[in-house]
C-alpha cells in the first residue's frame, strides 16, 4: 500500500547560496557546483505525522540553473510523495490565461496614457534594441526546436502597450542576453509540475491568480516608477514594492531595468 505522502512546493526567494556574491557568475547562468550533498540547503521541511507531510521552497528560475544544487533528501521526497501541491497550478490552461489577464490595463487604457511621455519613448526603445539583439542572443538549440525570434520577442513581449507598468517592468527584467538564452527550458516549478504529472501524482495548488496578481496591481503610480536601466546589470529597488515582489517569487535579480520606489 503507497502512503499518502505529501509534499508543498511554495517559492523561496533565495535559492542559490550567496546569490549576491555570485551575481557576476549568474550572468552565465552557472555556479560552482559545490563539493558535497553537506553544503547545500534544501530549503525543505518536514512535517512529522504518520505519514510525514514537506514544505520545499523554490524559485522561478529555468530548473536547469538550480537543480544541481537541490539536495538528495528533496528529491528523494518528492519521489516519494503520492501529492504534490504549487503555489499555482502551472499546467492549467485557466491559470496561464487568468495571469495574462490580470497583466493588462483596465477600461481600455494604454501604456502611454498612464506613462509620461518621456518614459513611455525609452521604454519602446529598449524594446526596439531587445527586438533587434534578440536574434544575436539565441541559442543554435533553440533555433533547433523552431524557436524565432520574432514569435520569441511576441510571446514576452507581446501586446506590452496594454500591460500594467507592474507587469512591463518585470516583462523588461527577463528581456535579458541570459533570460533569453533559456527560453524553452521550464521554470523550476513548471518542471516539477510536469515530472508530478507523468509519475501519475495527485496535484493542486494553494493559490489562485487573484491572489498573485491583486497586491501588484494594488500598487499605485506614486508607489513605483519604472524606467529602463542606465547600463547593463544594473537594477535597485526598495521599500513596498520590493517586500510585494519577494513575497510573489518576483524579487530583484534579474537585470535590465530600474525599479524605484516613491514614498508619499
Amino acid at each position: 500500500m503507497q502512503l499518502n505522502l505529501t509534499l508543498i512546493c511554495f517559492v523561496f526567494g533565495g535559492f542559490l547560496p550567496d546569490a549576491a556574491a555570485r551575481r557576476e557568475q549568474m550572468d552565465t547562468g552557472q555556479c560552482d557546483l559545490p563539493r558535497s550533498q553537506g553544503e547545500l540547503n534544501s530549503f525543505l521541511w518536514t512535517i512529522r505525522r504518520d505519514p510525514p507531510a514537506y514544505l520545499f521552497g523554490t524559485i522561478h528560475v529555468p530548473y536547469t540553473r538550480v537543480w544541481d544544487f537541490i539536495p538528495d533528501n528533496s528529491k528523494a521526497a518528492f519521489h516519494a510523495s503520492s501529492s504534490v501541491y504549487f503555489e499555482l497550478d502551472l499546467t492549467d490552461p485557466y491559470t496561464i490565461s487568468g495571469l495574462a489577464s490580470c497583466q493588462m490595463l483596465p477600461h481600455g487604457e494604454n501604456l502611454q496614457d498612464v506613462l509620461p511621455r518621456e518614459l513611455y519613448r525609452r521604454l519602446k526603445r529598449h524594446l526596439d534594441y531587445i527586438k533587434l539583439m534578440l536574434p544575436h542572443w539565441m541559442t543554435p538549440d533553440q533555433r533547433g526546436k523552431g524557436l524565432y525570434a520574432d514569435y520569441l520577442f511576441n510571446a514576452i513581449a507581446g501586446n506590452w502597450e496594454r500591460k500594467r507598468p507592474v507587469w512591463v517592468m518585470l516583462m523588461v527584467n527577463s528581456l535579458t542576453e541570459t533570460d533569453i538564452r533559456s527560453r524553452g527550458v521550464p521554470v523550476l516549478d513548471l518542471y516539477l509540475a510536469q515530472e508530478a504529472e507523468r509519475m501519475k501524482k495527485t496535484t493542486g495548488a494553494v493559490e489562485r491568480v487573484e491572489e498573485q496578481c491583486h497586491p501588484l496591481n494594488g500598487l499605485n503610480f506614486s508607489q513605483l516608477l519604472v524606467t529602463p536601466s542606465p547600463g547593463p546589470g544594473y537594477c535597485t529597488a526598495g521599500g513596498k514594492v520590493s517586500e510585494l515582489l519577494q513575497k510573489a517569487g518576483l524579487g530583484p535579480g534579474n537585470r535590465g531595468i530600474e525599479m524605484k520606489f516613491r514614498s508619499g
